[in-house]
This record gives C-alpha cells, structure tokens and sequence, in this order.
C-alpha cells in the first residue's frame, strides 16, 4: 500500500492525467492528503538599442519576430525586415504580445531570446518568426545576427544563435509551441562552404539541416532541411506572402492553417520551393482567429474537438483520410462524446489504432486507457500496459506518469516495484508533467528520493506551479503544511531567486509568499 499522505494524491493523479476517453470515477478521502482536484497589445520594438525587460504581468499569447536584413560583413536581404514587421503587425492584430526585433546583433540577440523565455513560461501559445540568414555547421543550425564577420567556421557558434536555443525559449509554453524559419536562403559564406575548421568544425552548403524538436512543439522551415527558399520580387517573400494570407484565416485549425501555408508557398513559386514541418503539435485543436478561438479555454481535449463545428469535422475528416495523425486523433476525441447517440468508442479505438499505428505516443496512451477500462473493447490491463510503455519509451509524460502509478500499485502482469515508479515519475516530471513534478516534490519531501533535498523539492514545486495548472496554486495557497517546513523555505527562496519573492525566507506561506505564488503561476494583480 501506498503511505497514507501520497495514496490518494497518486490515485488522483492517475485520474486526472488519464484525460477524457471516460468519464472518470470520483475519489475523496480525509484528512491532510496532497490530492490535486480535476485537472485537465502593444508590439514591443527592440532595435540595436533596446534591451528586454521581463514584465510581471503573463500574457495568453507571446511571440519573438526578428527580421535580420542589414548585414554588415555579408550579403544583405531585401525582405527580411518588411517580412518580420508584417509578421510582428499581423501577430498583434491576433492577440499576441509582440516582441520585435529588427538589426539587432549577437549580445542584443542573446538577451531577447533569453527574456523572451522567462516570459512565456506562463504564456499558453509561444510563436517565434525568424527572417534572416541561416547556416548549418557541424550538424547544428545557427540564426545570423547582423554583426557577425566570420572566416573560419570554428567561430561560427560563438557569433550566432543556435537553432537549438531558440527551440528551448518556447519549450515551456502551456499549450501550443511553433518556430517559423525563413532562413532556408542561399549559403551566406560561399567561400567557406565545406571548408574544414581546425576543429573539424565543418560548414555545410545551402540551407539548414532538419531539427529534432522536443514533443509538442511544431517547427516550420520556409524550405525542405538542406534546400533553400526564395527571397521573392515583391515587398515579401513567398513564404512570408503565405503566412500573412493564411494565419490569420478565422476558424481555421491550426494544423491545416500550415498545410495552407505549404499550398501557397508552392503555386507562388511554380512548385520550386516546398516549406517543411518538423515534430508535432498537441492533440488538442487550436484556433489562432475567429471565435473559435475560444475552444482552447475548455477543460479537456475531448470536448475541444467536439466543440468543433460540423464543416470543421469535414476538414479533419479529410485530413484523416491522408492519414493525419493529429485529425485522427481529433476523429477519436468527437466520437467519445457524453451524448449517448453519438457515443461510438468502438470508432475511437479505431482512429486511434490508426494513429498508433502512424507512431503517434497520443494515440498509443488513449489505447491504452480504453484497453484498462473496457470502452471500446474488451478489458485488457497488460495489453494497455504496453500501450502506456510504447507511449512511454515515445517520451510522452502523460503515459511515463502513469506507468509510475502502476508500478507503485501493481497491477495485473506488473508486480510492484517502487523504485522504478520513483524513477518514472522523475522522469515524467523532468518533461515538465504538472502532476508528476507535484509527486516528485511530494516523494521528496516525505524522504522516499534518495539523494534528493528539500531544495529539489522546492524547484519541482516552482516548476509545477509555472505550469499554469490551477489546483498547484489552490493546494500550495490552502494547504502549505502539507510539506515540511525544510520544503517550504526551499520554496520561499525558489521564488525569491527567481525575483518573485521578497520577504523572509521562514516557511510560513503567508500573504506575501502566497502572492508571490500567484505571480509566479501568472495571475496578475
């Protein structure tokens, strides 16, 4: 059995990330148990001058627009700058909060992506658009800022930007994750291309080499990985000329919204250039203009996609049918609707086979709940049980958290091994899983993480409440005793290292810590 403290928090957790194939069934219990409740404007310009500052108010949407044009050491670019100004203006007039930086060289670059990564921590959608020149070097993507002067490739990390930073400045967003490259243009070292460092640092030719981003983050490349992309004869180019037309589309699903972007970029350039997408969105449905916009704010997937209306399910039906995992996961969600005359689980374990089938972790969880619960299906917990490890062994946290349960439980054909459900409740919460970073924090504080301090609790616990989930900040602000003190002034100078915290570092969760909390989590006051 499982300590008393940390039972029915686990039970919940396992409930609650289990998502909506189901109604789920209630679970209460008294006494002092760290149980989670159900879960699931301006344009700011920085030019050569500007430095970012970080601001305490959190913002839905945020996005990073450089445009890079006035090189001083290589070959300018005509559009870059416009592209990104119209980018920036477009963005605004869908609601983001606009960072925009033009010209700007490598010290002023670092810091507007570093402050632009502390910002959107509490931010549901972090947009990044980049124009400007791209090189790739020893197997990594570099963004060029306007002050580089470069004649040995060796030295090309240290002068610009790597693809990978950016990558992690949206990393953290709450929901939905998207990196725009306009940066496929020709090789803006010709006379260095393939040319051998001392280092064996080596620069490649045209264009960037494909990204690995991390899951639930979408990438787009003006151009395939390795090909280059037109600058264009008119005041954009053609990539740019397609994300201004179609973003802003209203009720448009954001998935097929860049399926429109490919279209267009393809007949303005007479099939010559081809934008490619790189890694995955999540599998909830998001709408970037109209008033479906809205849907996003519901509770849970299932009825984000069956909120949808009936020419939207056309589209994803279309979709579905060229084999798009995403809509076939959209397809399973709308067909495990409460209405009981649309209720068809035996569909939804179809569309989800078909997605597992595809290699999406999504739809390998979702099988694996249907299987644990009988909808849809015959009961069959070990069958679900490699569903959740092939999610699982995929990186996706929803199933690794589960799999911790179930191995702090036991279940039938999985015999009980705490130690190795620690060791996956780590592992989920090292992905930024909310529930499995509060159990983490739990398990430390209760002495059961060898090696693990009330410090690593504490950072689990600030990491859990900028996940932007509410019943983290209802339970830390109601119910602080539940941790050690040792826990709590961990967490009092957590906040105060990260600037949120000003007061006595005491362990009592009083006003001025639980305000603190709130502005970390992303209230404004």
């Amino acid at each position: 059995m499982l300590p008393s403290r940390l039972g029915i928090f686990l039970i919940l957790t396992v409930l609650l990330s289990a998502g909506s194939a189901a109604a789920q069934d209630s679970a209460s219990a008294g006494g002092q148990t760290r149980g989670l409740m159900g879960i699931k404007t301006e344009v700011e310009k920085i030019t050569a001058g500007d430095t970012l500052t970080v601001p305490a108010a959190s913002f839905k949407r945020m996005a990073l627009v450089v445009g890079m044009s006035a090189y001083t050491s290589i070959s300018p670019l005509k559009n870059t700058a416009s592209d990104a100004r119209a980018v920036a203006d477009m963005l605004q007039r869908l609601g983001f909060t606009v960072d925009l930086a033009i010209d700007i060289p490598l010290i002023q670059m670092r810091e507007t992506v570093d402050a632009f990564s502390r910002k959107v921590e509490t931010a549901d959608i972090a947009l990044v658009y980049y124009a400007g020149h791209g090189v790739e070097a020893a197997g990594e993507n570099y963004l060029v800022p306007v002050d580089i002067k470069v004649d040995d490739p060796a030295t090309i990390p240290a002068q610009a930007i790597s693809l990978t930073s950016v990558l992690r400045s949206v990393e953290r967003a709450r929901k939905l994750r998207i990196v725009i490259l306009d940066s496929c243009r020709n090789n803006p070292f010709p006379a260095l291309a393939g040319a051998i460092a001392a280092d064996g640092a080596k620069l490649s030719g045209d264009g960037l080499v494909a990204p690995d981003p991390s899951q639930g983050m979408l990438v787009i490349y003006a151009a395939e990985g390795g090909k280059v992309a037109l600058d264009g004869d008119g005041e954009h180019s053609p990539f740019a000329t397609a994300i201004l037309e179609s973003l802003p589309r209203p009720n448009v699903e954001i998935g097929l919204v860049f399926r429109q972007v490919r279209d267009r970029v393809m007949s303005l350039t007479a099939n010559r250039q081809q934008p490619h997408f790189y890694g995955s969105l999540s599998g909830a449905p998001y709408f970037l203009a109209g008033g479906d916009a809205a849907v996003a704010d519901m509770a849970d997937k299932a009825s984000q996609w069956q909120a949808l209306k009936p020419e939207q399910e056309v589209q994803l039906a279309a979709l579905a049918e060229e084999g798009n995992t995403r809509a076939l996961l959209g397809l399973a969600y709308m067909a495990l609707t409460p209405d009981r005359e649309k209720f068809q689980p035996e569909k939804a374990l179809a569309f989800f086979r078909k997605a597992a089938d595809a290699g999406d972790a999504e739809a390998m969880f979702e099988l694996g709940k249907l299987h644990e619960k009988g909808i849809g299906t015959a009961q069959n917990v070990p069958e679900a049980i490699k569903f959740y490890q092939r999610a699982a062994d995929l990186g996706f946290a929803d199933a690794i958290n589960d799999l911790g349960f179930l191995y702090y439980q036991g279940a039938e054909g999985l015999p009980r091994d705490p130690k190795k459900a620690v060791g996956l409740f780590i592992r989920a919460a090292d992905l930024r899983h909310p529930q499995a970073m509060f159990n983490v924090a739990a398990l430390i504080d209760d002495g059961l993480v060898p090696g693990k301090t009330p410090q690593d609790a504490a950072s689990y616990l600030y990491q859990a409440l900028r996940s932007g989930v509410d019943d983290v900040l209802q339970q830390l602000s109601t119910r602080p005793t539940m941790f050690k003190p040792e826990t709590r002034r961990a967490l009092q100078a957590e906040l105060s290292r990260n600037k949120f915290y000003k007061g006595t570092i005491d362990g009592d969760i009083g006003a001025g810590t639980q305000r603190s909390m709130r502005i970390a989590f992303g209230q404004t006051e």
